[in-house]
């Protein structure tokens, strides 16, 4: 009996068995880690929900679609011997389109979130040519009444009324689209369009959006110049700028697209092309994003937590004094904290600042903690200066994003190192402190 009792006493002793304790605490507190990222995922959420409220009143992101020229025909169809006629479309865009704009920027605060609008002043103007009806088997001859089509997703951003100039005459805009063959909503004119003669155009935009205004290229040549002030712009879509300039003052760009360039042709009947993909812009990104940040962050618990026991475990080893398993959970659940209190602040304050702060209430709460529990000031100051290496690990990867995941596994190749350098001398096998 006593044999048993010696060997269950030495299993629990043995440097193993806590090493094994201390692998299932740290996997036990993954619980509250995940906790943790769903709580930054909620409070994402509902930024995002503040973000589409303010903009649904405001305008949200738009996409300018235009001009077509659309002209209707009487197709004539047959179904048996009985033939009927069916009225249908043939789109025409214009040879060059050229839109000047300057997109300007403004933050509106609902509660404790910031969200990103924007004015856009807009002009546009091109040219079509005479058509070419041979492609599409048409037989127009004469003056034919046609329409100018502008797609506009979000017709409440409209400022202002809008008037086409189509060659010598200004011509007013109705609501709405004549047919929905390559864009959801937006506003039409009434021309007269001659098959076998061009016309210019042009028109101003004053528009409101949020997060991003972008362009479909329907010229055969399609140039487009926006400076704004700005100065975290993100260029996106099918296409990037051909040259752009981005500083504090704002960003200035400028793309042009050929007709070669796009995956539709000049003119089409009713919805054979679907041509939205092929959009191009901008968007107004907020210059932090604070819970993107948070998560990444979040991401590391595991490799916080288990490197802080090790270090105690070591400690342990090396001193002799036995840690208990509550004290191991105590500094496991500080750590998780971290993040939570990190993303309290970083609500209010800024988010380096927010981490800054959120890294000293942890680093003095474990020193403290670890001090009560060794009584050796060299125990302490090692603990304080693990953390103090991870969390300025933790934040040079937030601050490399692009590089994060290079520096990320040299620093864990150099963690492990320090790891096996100082484990070197333990016998795994014995209750010793040290094998001599």
């Amino acid at each position: 009996m006593e044999t048993l009792e010696k060997s269950v006493s030495g299993f629990f002793s043995s440097v193993g068995f806590k090493l094994g304790l201390i692998g299932f605490l740290s996997l036990l507190l993954l619980i509250p880690a995940a906790m943790i990222l769903d709580l930054i995922r909620e409070r994402q959420q509902r930024r995002t929900e503040t973000i589409n409220e303010v903009s649904s009143s405001w305008g949200n992101s738009q996409t300018i679609t235009g001009p077509v020229l659309t002209i209707p025909y009487q197709s004539l169809h047959k179904n048996g011997k009985e033939s009927y006629t069916v009225t249908e479309y043939a789109h025409f865009l214009p040879d060059n389109l050229t839109v000047e704009g300057t997109v300007l920027p403004e933050e509106r605060h609902r509660g404790i979130y910031t969200v990103t609008l924007y004015n856009a002043r807009l002009h546009v103007k091109g040219h079509f040519s005479a058509l070419d009806l041979k492609n599409l088997n048409l037989n127009l001859a004469g003056r034919n009444k046609a329409y100018i089509e502008i797609g506009i997703p979000d017709m409440r951003g409209i400022n202002k009324n809008i008037s086409i100039q189509w060659g010598d005459t200004t011509v007013p805009v109705i609501p709405g689209l004549k047919t929905n063959d390559f864009a959801e909503s937006g506003i039409h004119a009434i021309v007269m369009a001659d098959p076998s003669s061009g016309a210019e155009f042009s028109f101003d935009l004053d528009l409101n959006g949020s997060q991003s205004v972008n362009f479909v290229p329907i010229g055969k040549e399609t140039s487009v110049h926006l400076t704004s002030p700005w100065s975290s712009p993100s260029f996106s879509g099918s296409f990037l700028p051909d040259s752009n300039k981005v500083n504090e003052k704002g960003f200035e760009a400028t793309w042009n697209i050929l007709e070669i360039n796009r995956n539709y042709p000049q003119q089409w009947i009713n919805n054979n092309y679907s041509i939205k993909e092929s959009a191009f812009g901008v968007d107004l990104l907020t210059p932090v994003d604070t819970y993107q940040k948070s998560e990444r962050s979040a991401k590391y618990a595991i490799l916080f937590i288990g490197l802080t026991f090790l270090v105690f475990f070591f400690a342990e080893i090396m001193t002799g004094i036995r840690v208990h398993p509550v004290s191991y959970i105590l500094s496991g659940f500080a750590l998780t904290i971290f993040y939570s209190l990190l993303i309290a602040l970083a609500e209010y304050l800024p988010f380096n600042l927010s981490y800054f702060v959120a890294a000293l209430v942890i680093l003095m709460m474990m020193g403290l903690y670890t001090h009560s529990i060794y009584r050796i000031r060299k125990v302490t100051l090692t603990v304080c200066l693990a953390l103090i290496s991870l969390y300025t690990f933790l934040f040079v990867i937030l601050q490399l994003s692009d590089y994060s995941l290079l520096f990320g596994n040299i620093g864990l190749i150099i963690i492990l190192g320090i790891i096996m350098y100082f484990s070197r001398k333990i016998d795994w096998y014995s209750t010793t402190k040290k094998r001599v």
